[in-house]
């Protein structure tokens, strides 16, 4: 089936804010300029308030859902459901999850490159898999855990690039390489722990994707914004790459930008991009298809990594190819995309069919489950 003008236009949006989300971050991370105080020109390390910036992105999708709801209500027959109403402390603990590991992948960017940032970010369906199982009770399929230990095996992979790439330079840039990406796969730890929350507690509630975005915004922008006021005291050693080393210095961060506004065009494309990527992601789901855009977020990492590539960023090796394409077939087989294969093969499509067969009838048993406890829901009232 050949997609629309309209769902191609969203698989290219998905496809450029995404990459243009991790390369704007990145690009903010090469600026140096002087600080506060006359404070000779240093590095722009500041990744809790890009933090900010990103959560100012996802905030704002909360203001996009009452636009569209405002103007969907003039019209003669409303098109768009605002979903039920719900307590917003349900999104406060995913909220937090997501920042804490946001910041700390922020941290974690600034040591490492975009492309083993975004590669290594493949992480996630390990523990989201492990967590789902401990949690909710799944039961994960022979690919499924296939996977998972092939996933493993592309995380390897990728950090033997990196550290390859870098043996024989200073030591201490290869210390913040491996700390960078080991950051980076504890931080999916998190977000693990974000999804199977919102999955137990959250989308069990009719809530409009936009809604439940810019509500998890709205608290993880309050929340940080205020915690920058005690980090600004918070002595940390030279971790930090700001000039009174402390856990961040938003005034130093305000102070560089005034110096060198390119820094605040860099924020603004991170802030800017996140709104449209989550927009674009929840509209190629709607429109076309979650595989799909699963697929169009693993071909991102393509093109933060050939942006890299060109702007000199990074040098080219060959391992790390092999890592993106060991870590893409672990991503395909977890989510499902070897089926539409096997399926042309006539000893594995009964397998397939089956496999179907049962998926449906778990979505099944759990809509009539949910139907049955609305009815008792209205009984006891």
């Amino acid at each position: 089936m050949a997609w629309t003008k309209y769902q191609l236009f969203l698989a290219g949006l998905m496809l450029t804010t995404g990459s243009l989300n991790t390369l704007s971050a990145k690009w903010a991370d090469t600026f140096s300029a002087e600080g506060c105080h006359g404070d000779k020109e240093h590095e722009f390390s500041h990744p809790f308030v890009q933090a900010v910036g990103m959560f100012l992105g996802e905030f704002s999708c909360l203001l996009v859902f009452h636009l569209l709801l405002c103007h969907d209500r003039r019209r003669p027959v409303p098109t768009v459901n605002p979903g039920q109403s719900f307590n917003p402390l349900l999104f406060l603990a995913p909220a937090m999850c997501d920042m804490t590991a946001t910041s700390i992948m922020y941290v974690a960017l600034s040591m490492t490159s975009a492309s083993s940032f975004q590669m290594l970010r493949g992480a996630v369906i390990i523990f989201t898999g492990l967590l789902s199982v401990a949690f909710l009770g799944r039961r994960l399929k022979p690919s499924q855990w296939a996977g998972i230990l092939i996933t493993i095996l592309g995380l390897i992979v990728v950090g033997m690039a990196d550290f390859i790439n870098l043996s024989g330079r200073e030591e201490h840039r290869l210390s913040d390489i491996i700390t960078g990406d080991l950051l980076i796969i504890m931080a999916q730890v998190i977000v693990a722990v974000q999804m199977v929350l919102e999955e137990k507690f959250v989308y069990k509630h009719d809530v409009h994707p936009l809604k439940a975005v810019g509500t998890e915004g709205l608290f993880g922008f309050t929340v940080l914004s205020l915690l920058l006021i005690p980090f600004y005291f918070i002595p940390v050693g030279e971790f930090t790459g700001n000039p009174r080393n402390v856990l961040e210095d938003a005034l130093d961060a305000f102070c560089q930008i005034g110096q060198k506004p390119l820094i605040m065009l860099a924020l603004l494309g991170n802030t800017v991009s996140i709104a449209f990527f989550n927009f674009a992601g929840i509209s190629v789901t709607k429109e076309i298809s979650a595989t799909t855009r699963m697929v169009l977020d693993s071909l991102r990492t393509l093109v933060i990594w050939a942006v890299s590539l060109a702007v000199g960023w990074e040098q080219f090796m060959g391992l790390q190819v092999l890592g993106f394409l060991v870590l893409l077939s672990g991503t395909a087989l977890y989510n499902g995309l070897h089926r539409p294969l096997l399926a042309r093969i006539p000893c594995c499509a009964a397998w397939v069919l089956d496999d179907a067969e049962e998926q449906a009838s778990a979505a099944e048993r759990e809509r009539l489950l949910a139907n049955n406890r609305v009815v008792q829901a209205g009984d006891d009232a």
